[in-house]
C-alpha cells in the first residue's frame, strides 16, 4: 500500500506555496511526487528513490526544451515533484540509497525503506487529503473556471496564487 494523497496532495500545496508560479504544471508536480512509488510495486526502491533521478530528469528537461523558457518552467514540475517525494518519504535519511551511485553501485540493505504500519499509512493519507481540501479553499478551486484551468492545463491563475480569500 502506498500513500498517493500524502505525496501528491502535499507536493501540490508545498510547491504552489513556495513557488507561487502560474506557469508550473501542478499536474506534473503531483505526478512526479507519486511516480517513485511505482518502483515499490516491482520490488524497489531503485533509481527513482535516489537524488540522481530528479537531477537527470531536470537536466533532460532543460536540454530538450532549451530556448523555450515557458515550456521548461512547465515541465520542471515533474522533477520538482520527484524531489518532493524524496523529502516526504524521508529518503534523504537513507544515505546509501539517496546518494546512489556515489558510494557504490549496490545499495545497502539497511537503507532499503520498510513498509510503514497501516495506521501510519492511513494517517498519512488523511494528512494528504487535508492538504487537498486546503488547496481547494486556498487556490479557489471551488470556482469552476479555476478548477477547469488546473485540470486542462495544470495551471493556477495569478488571482488564485494571490492572498487567500478573506485576507487583506
Amino acid at each position: 500500500m502506498t500513500v498517493f494523497l500524502w505525496f501528491g496532495g502535499l507536493s501540490f500545496v508545498f510547491v504552489a506555496w513556495v513557488f507561487a508560479s502560474p506557469a508550473i504544471d501542478y499536474r506534473l508536480v503531483a505526478l512526479g511526487a507519486v511516480v517513485p512509488s511505482v518502483e515499490l510495486v516491482f520490488g524497489g526502491p531503485w533509481a527513482l528513490h535516489t537524488l540522481l533521478a530528479p537531477v537527470v530528469a531536470m537536466g533532460l528537461i532543460m536540454m530538450v526544451f532549451m530556448g523555450r523558457r515557458l515550456v521548461q518552467r512547465r515541465w520542471l514540475g515533474l522533477p520538482i515533484g520527484m524531489f518532493m517525494y524524496l523529502v516526504l518519504d524521508f529518503d534523504w535519511t537513507r544515505t546509501t540509497l539517496f546518494w546512489w551511485p556515489l558510494f557504490g553501485w549496490r545499495a545497502d540493505a539497511a537503507d532499503i525503506p520498510s513498509w510503514r504500519p497501516v495506521p501510519v499509512l492511513v494517517a498519512m493519507e488523511l494528512v494528504g487529503l487535508g492538504a487537498l481540501v486546503y488547496a481547494v479553499r486556498r487556490y479557489r478551486l471551488d470556482d469552476p473556471a479555476t478548477r477547469r484551468l488546473l485540470v486542462r492545463e495544470g495551471r493556477l491563475t495569478r488571482a488564485a496564487m494571490g492572498p487567500p480569500p478573506g485576507t487583506c
